[in-house]
């Protein structure tokens, strides 16, 4: 099989964001952005999603942490698109429901090749760390409109949004990585009864 991986740069008037993603890795990560929480986010993203990545990321903070977040949202759905090439052989479709404590996240995925999203989940603080929690939203959206699938995300439960917002990236990498994995059975086949995705 071919590898999955791909290299996605982008440099604007407001961010310098590069990523390189495996998809067939180990969850070996290198994350650099100048925001602390979704370093941590992203990190556990990748060790739960067993996906190789390096992340690296500038932007203008001096702002608001709005741009650099929904950037890296954008490029690395890019990343998952162009790695996954024709997605033939994949499993499209992937589901989990993750508990963290007192919280229920459940997602459930579909690279379908279409952008659809749904996200429920209400906060209670303006930050995490460094984060504002109403980027929570920008940056899934822009991932699931640049990888060009359907996602949806619900958290139930929620008192904590730490909790909250770590059990959703873990169930949200965890539901990817088994929609990205090869269905053996159906190696060499486009999961569509189109024929393309």
């Amino acid at each position: 099989m071919k590898p999955r991986i791909a290299e996605i740069n982008r440099k604007t008037g407001e961010t310098d964001i590069s990523i390189v993603l495996n998809i067939d890795g180990s969850g070996k990560r290198v994350i650099k952005t100048p925001v602390g929480f979704l370093n941590h986010m992203l990190d556990l993203f990748a060790k739960h999603g067993l996906f190789d990545v390096n992340i690296r990321a500038a932007g203008d903070i001096e702002v608001d942490e709005h741009h650099t977040v929904e950037d890296i949202g954008i490029l690395l759905g890019q990343a998952f698109q162009k790695a996954l090439s024709d997605k033939r052989g994949i499993n499209r479709y992937g589901f989990f429901i993750l508990p963290m404590d007192e919280v229920l996240a459940t997602v459930a995925v579909d690279f379908s090749g279409r952008y659809a999203f749904n996200f429920n989940c209400q906060f209670t603080r303006e930050k995490v760390g460094d984060l504002s929690t109403e980027l929570i939203y920008d940056f899934w959206e822009a991932f699931a409109q640049n990888a060009k699938i359907n996602l949806y995300i619900r958290v139930e439960n929620g008192r904590n949004d730490h909790h909250q917002i770590e059990a959703l990236f873990k169930a949200c990498a965890r539901a990817i990585r088994e929609a990205c994995e090869i269905d053996q059975r159906v190696s060499s086949e486009i999961p569509s009864t189109k024929g393309v995705l």
